[in-house]
């Protein structure tokens, strides 16, 4: 009959001629001298028929040949590096270039249908890594694209501003823990990354981490904001709770975020200086991946309590035990200092207007944006 083919090498067009002449599959295939699952396998692009199988089709359904398959269009077609699990085929997703490479993330998760993509993948990957993607945007954009990795709810607003005061220009935000965030930097999977975490035998915030998992790379470290970080509670904090102490209650449960988040970070320290364990808190396995979900889970009745900043506790009503202040850090390897998007990402960030903005979301103290912090050599 033909080949079978893991790749759309040849489009076809059956499916819609049949449709348009009234037959059902098993009627073209009757017409044709085929099984019913041929068709079906032909019309699906599972398999490129010969020139025998193709000639009857077209008999059968009054056409040429060439009104039934063609080659694709790949005028607007871009190789891109996968980077995640591609949920299924077709999938939609997100483009943009760090250094030479080409990256589609999959859009999912609760703000995945709510995304516009900027391409479709039909296919899986093909044995070199590399997904042909059908573009939905112009070029232009996949290349102006600043990619941020980090769990900063207001890199979503630096993000608008960023976009009203620049429209040739975007930030990708990818919402990672600051451990996480620090290692696709490190992989070289996007431009910079958010951290807030602290070192618990010094002190430090955030350069020992970066020290550690960008070793060998020049790069620059600057403030984005100091927030409180400690607790988030349910409304009026029925459970009475005051400190992580209480953590430790078995009628208390909580909300945990994931291993290497400055939440986590911090809440392990908190509970080791109390004397505490980590098995005597009911849910501490129960990982969420943002401040918002760990805020979302306390105000469905999910959990009492977990770790997280004060504007993800306003931004669901929740009440907030602030535990110590942090300063969060975008970190940049030198590289990418000078691309376009990530100067006017920065300048963005220090504006008075988005400053503003990001202290609204509660909890933040914005006005050491743009600040540089250290300057680590290779």
């Amino acid at each position: 009959m033909g080949r079978r083919v893991s790749t759309p090498e040849i489009e076809s067009q059956v499916r819609g001629r049949r449709i348009a002449s009234g037959l059902s599959q098993a009627e073209l295939a009757g017409r044709a001298g085929l099984t019913r699952q041929a068709v079906s396998a032909i019309e699906a692009g599972q398999y490129v028929p010969n020139t025998l199988v193709s000639l009857r089709l077209a008999g059968a359904l009054g056409c040429a040949v060439e009104d039934l398959f063609r080659l694709p269009d790949r005028s607007n077609q871009l190789d891109a590096e996968l980077i995640g699990e591609l949920p299924a085929a077709p999938a939609r997703v997100r483009l943009a270039r760090v250094g030479e490479r080409l990256m589609a993330r999959p859009l999912t998760g609760m703000s995945g249908p709510s995304t516009t993509a900027d391409g479709v993948v039909r296919y899986a990957n093909e044995p070199d890594g590399r997904t042909p993607v059908e573009l939905l945007v112009e070029p232009r954009v996949v290349e102006n694209t600043a990619v941020v990795a980090g769990c900063d709810p207001s890199l979503a607003l630096i993000g608008a501003h960023l976009a009203r005061r620049y429209p040739s220009f975007r930030l990708q935000w990818v919402p990672e823990g600051s451990l996480a965030a620090l290692r696709a930097l490190s992989r070289g999977e996007v431009h910079a990354a958010g951290s807030h975490l602290r070192d618990p035998a010094t002190g430090e915030e955030n350069i020992p981490f970066v020290r550690r998992e960008l070793a060998g790379r020049r790069t620059l470290v600057v403030t984005l904001s100091r927030w409180q970080q400690g607790l988030i509670v349910a409304r009026g904090n029925p459970k009475g709770i005051s400190g992580v102490d209480d953590l430790l209650r078995p009628d208390v449960s909580i909300a945990n975020r994931e291993p290497g988040s400055g939440g986590r970070t911090l809440l392990d320290t908190r509970i080791a200086a109390a004397g505490g364990s980590t098995d005597l808190v009911q849910g501490y396995r129960r990982e969420l991946r943002s401040h918002m979900a760990v805020a979302e889970a306390i105000a469905a009745g999910l959990a009492d309590a977990g770790p997280g900043i004060e504007a993800a506790a306003r931004a669901f009503g929740l009440d907030f035990i602030p535990l110590q202040d942090e300063r969060y850090d975008l970190v940049l390897p030198a590289e990418h200092l000078d691309a376009p998007s990530i100067q006017a990402l920065l300048e963005v960030a220090g504006s008075r207007s988005c400053r503003d903005e990001v202290e609204a979301l509660g909890g933040y103290d914005s006005s050491p944006a743009g600040t540089i912090v250290a300057e680590l050599s290779a």
